[in-house]
């Protein structure tokens, strides 16, 4: 059984059966994993020879697919088919993602011919128009030290009383809304893209038409034609067009600092800008508003953990990590390629072969975690990998914690009565997403 990921010995307990007989109090509260269900897993092609596809389904929506357990009980690595075909090294256990994303030896150039691509939409949108986060060094730390002080933790939390601000308007307005309401669409998404939008001097009443775009480029299944005209909307017409009104007039905002502090310099050009403005803008939302909603999502389900945050508002912070960990919405994985041989674990890695690293799998390693399916409030989850590590690690994470930090205090202080309004198991999710998350949360207060 599952020899074809060279996942070595399997004589210890499944971590899946572990968990599932250990009680639902104390875990996720999605308790529909089965043994059925566990054999029907796509990684599950005992004698086959073939190699699945990724990325696997889950059991429980708010846990990775199991395979990545036993993966982790094996040798930590496992192979999957892309979308492309290209198969892809997979990374599973904690010390080893952390080691591959600090390697200078896998490559996060997304010219490289190995690299691989999350859908043909993101190979449109970064192959495209790219940015730092596809680049390696010295090219990778020249750009991102453009954006590094608009990111700082000393500038974002000056932030603070703006993002309150702005999630208090959308919580009054929230309210006034008839019951039940989808709390998605009206504050764990607006609430991020606002932020975002005034941070780069992106006109918020465009957010429909940004939206709509960022939906198809981060797609699994969006069609080359769909990716091709949403990339071409997005950047080719709308931000170009914005990037050269902040060159002719600009103003207090992220790509105005840009144009004035680097292009003029001829350090970048204008359509560097138009680049970092399309990954500004689709990751400076989506991640946020992901996490924020499967995190409500779960506090929904543990009226328990819900409760205590609302007597100990300064636990919140540290529940925020752990959300991170628990629910780590980077579903599709962190992308390298091999640029020469290299042994992981035991494991020879060839130059050139494809390697997505799991941080959703690293954030539940019981090496690293102790008990990790159990969410523990109390527990010290900065060392999650959710935004990735090493010189890649996501530049954005300051804003990212304090927007899901202040939401959730406000929710907890201004709708202490928050429940779900409809079953837990008619909720739609997002698996075909970059960033995995649940379309709609209906919700009575």
């Amino acid at each position: 059984m599952f020899s074809q990921f060279a996942l070595g010995d399997m004589s210890m307990t499944d971590p899946l059966t572990s968990i599932q007989s250990s009680g639902a109090d104390a875990r996720c509260p999605f308790q529909a994993a089965s043994s059925a269900a566990q054999s029907s897993c796509p990684f599950n092609a005992e004698g086959s020879g073939s190699i699945p596809d990724f990325p696997p389904d889950r059991v429980d929506p708010l846990a990775p697919p199991p395979v990545y357990f036993q993966m982790q009980q094996g040798s930590g690595l496992g192979q999957a088919k892309l979308w492309d075909g290209k198969i892809a090294w997979l990374i599973t256990r904690y010390d080893d993602v952390r080691s591959v994303l600090s390697d200078p030896r896998f490559s996060s150039d997304i010219t490289n011919p190995g690299y691989p691509t999350v859908s043909a939409a993101m190979k449109i949108a970064r192959g495209n128009n790219r940015t730092f986060i596809t680049m390696d060094a010295p090219k990778h730390a020249e750009h991102r030290r453009m954006l590094t002080g608009e990111f700082s933790i000393r500038k974002i939390e000056n932030l603070r009383p703006r993002i309150q601000a702005i999630v208090d308007k959308l919580l009054d307005d929230f309210v006034k809304m008839p019951q039940p309401s989808d709390l998605v669409s009206a504050f764990t998404l607006a609430t991020p893209a606002l932020v975002i939008s005034e941070l780069l001097g992106v006109p918020y009443e465009d957010h429909d038409f940004f939206q709509e775009q960022a939906m198809i480029l981060t797609s699994s299944t969006a069609t080359l034609e769909e990716a091709v005209a949403a990339n071409h909307a997005l950047c080719g017409e709308y931000l170009r067009e914005l990037v050269a009104k902040r060159s002719d007039n600009p103003g207090d905002d992220i790509l105005s600092r840009l144009i004035v502090n680097h292009v003029r310099k001829g350090d970048i050009t204008e359509t560097d800008v138009v680049s970092l403005a399309r990954l500004l803008l689709i990751a400076g939302h989506e991640t946020t508003a992901n996490t924020t909603a499967m995190g409500l999502l779960f506090l929904l389900q543990r009226p328990d953990i819900w409760d205590e945050l609302r007597q100990e508002p300064s636990l919140i912070p540290n529940a925020v990590e752990e959300i991170l960990r628990f629910l780590d919405v980077t579903h599709s994985g962190k992308r390298r390629v091999a640029s020469e041989d290299v042994v992981v674990n035991g494991q020879l890695i060839r130059a050139g072969d494809p390697v997505v690293v799991l941080s959703i799998s690293a954030n539940r390693d019981r090496t690293k975690f102790e008990d990790p399916d159990v969410f523990d409030l109390h527990r010290d989850s900065r060392t999650q990998v959710s935004f990735g590590y090493g010189p890649h690690q996501c530049i954005g994470q300051p804003l990212a914690r304090l927007e899901m930090q202040i939401m959730f205090a406000s929710l907890l202080e201004r709708l202490p009565d928050l429940r779900l309004a409809v079953p837990v198991e008619s909720l739609d999710f997002k698996p075909d997403s970059l960033m995995y998350g649940v379309k709609a949360l209906p919700v009575r207060w």
